[in-house]
């Protein structure tokens, strides 16, 4: 495993640099452009000896779109061929959002393993189509990773990463996908008949424990509401006030679809909550099984500043388990990254089965009931605040490195992902 600086230019369809390069300028050049091209030779100096130390000639950052705005990012040989990473990363955007939210965090996995990750930025869900809800967008994202798997049949394990609404969609569809044999699907549409000779009468019991036929890894959260936005202090905008959270929970259609599943108010067929439901396994969709089937699970969460997303409801955890303020980072390299609890289940285990409230959700202690479910299997929690920055105010967007140029300050929390990352 090696790391590699990339940089990136744009083209029409494909988007890529290479690693090693360079050469001298024009003779009448301004002295700001001569320190310019000296940077840029100091630089490609240093990618040359750097690859040529790993056996390397030239690298390229490739980002390829397809019809529907999605793209991939990998580095590729100088002469454009794949290198066969096998681990492939789906990044899902928020409310609104969009896949070049991800594009900062993206360049940094391919930087930092550049044989071995193939980055998704998924742009299935952009803008106007967050508001279908949690389970439309999850099911349009299922597709679409099925799709990408096709495209990199080489790819052996998988890894999501959301951002806020981001975070709820990838757990919706990784119970879509858990369990599935993706491959054996291809092969079946191109009439093709797969079998290993060993005559297993349950040849599916193999891809238990597996999304889409691959082996899960790492599920991470970024300023994600797990339960919901409705309650006190869900939604740190509303200060707290309950008359606001019921004005705003009785508003949550202006949201559509996805504001009823946000603030727990959609009544489908009589059913509890979809966000309730995603905290337990259900009888077609096993949420908390496709969760545990990950090497890890993570929460970065903001302590302070987040305007849209609490901290409880980030980090999955009681208000009463919160740690006490931190403003000080223990590690310069990770300066707004203040706490880090190793995963461990709750400390309040008590099983309550989901069938039993169907009848009478409205009685039960939702928030409650939600943390129960999904505290079943282990989390590592991360928690992040950018006070003393000037992008404190923007952190909701600044966690996730939305756009370099305003939101820099999250650079160090996205390196400590990807620098705590299983591979």
């Amino acid at each position: 495993m090696a790391s590699v600086e990339l940089d990136e230019t744009p083209s029409a369809t494909v988007r890529k640099v290479e690693v090693n390069g360079g050469g001298e300028g024009g003779s009448k050049m301004s002295e700001k452009s001569n320190r310019k091209k000296k940077k840029e030779k100091d630089k490609n100096g240093a990618y040359r000896y750097y690859m040529s130390k790993l056996g390397f000639g030239c690298v390229r950052l490739r980002t390829e779109y397809d019809n529907e705005g999605n793209f991939d990012m990998e580095v590729v040989d100088g002469d454009g061929q794949r290198r066969n990473p096998t681990h492939l990363v789906i990044m899902v955007n928020g409310l609104s959002g969009s896949a070049e939210n991800w594009r900062y965090a993206a360049k940094q996995f391919l930087k930092k393993y550049p044989e071995d990750v193939i980055a998704h930025c998924s742009e299935c869900n952009p803008s106007k189509l967050t508001f279908d809800g949690v389970d439309n967008m999850g099911d349009r994202l299922a597709e679409e990773v099925i799709s990408v798997i096709k495209r990199h049949p080489g790819v052996q394990k998988i890894s999501f990463v959301g951002h806020s609404l981001g975070g709820l969609v990838t757990r919706y569809v990784i119970a879509k996908l858990y369990g599935q044999d993706v491959r054996r699907e291809f092969a079946q549409e191109n009439g093709e008949c797969r079998s290993d000779g060993s005559g297993d009468p349950c040849p599916e019991e193999k891809f238990k424990g597996k999304i889409a036929g691959l082996v899960p890894m790492n599920f991470i959260t970024f300023a994600t509401p797990h339960l919901g936005s409705r309650g006190h202090k869900q939604v740190p905008m509303l200060c707290g006030f309950y008359t606001m959270e019921k004005v705003a929970s009785r508003a949550s259609w202006l949201l559509g679809r996805t504001g009823k599943h946000l603030f727990l108010t959609d009544k489908d067929n009589g059913k509890p909550p979809l966000l309730l439901q995603m905290a337990n396994d259900c009888e077609d969709l096993k949420f908390v099984s496709a969760l545990q089937s990950f090497k890890r699970r993570v929460t970065y969460a903001n302590v302070r500043y987040d305007q849209l997303v609490g901290w409880s409801t980030s980090s999955l955890r009681r208000r009463d388990e919160l740690p006490k303020h931190r403003h000080c980072s223990k590690d310069d390299k990770y300066r707004h990254i203040v706490n880090v609890e190793t995963a461990e289940t709750s400390s309040r285990q008590e099983v309550v089965l989901l069938e039993a409230k169907v009848n009478g959700f409205k009685n039960i202690d939702l928030e409650e009931e939600m943390l129960r479910g999904l505290t079943k299997t282990s989390w590592e929690r991360i928690d992040v605040n950018f006070s003393g920055t000037k992008q404190r105010y923007l952190a909701h967007s600044t966690i996730q490195v939305n756009r370099y140029r305003i939101n820099s300050a999250g650079a160090d929390v996205v390196h400590h992902m990807i620098d705590n990352f299983l591979l």
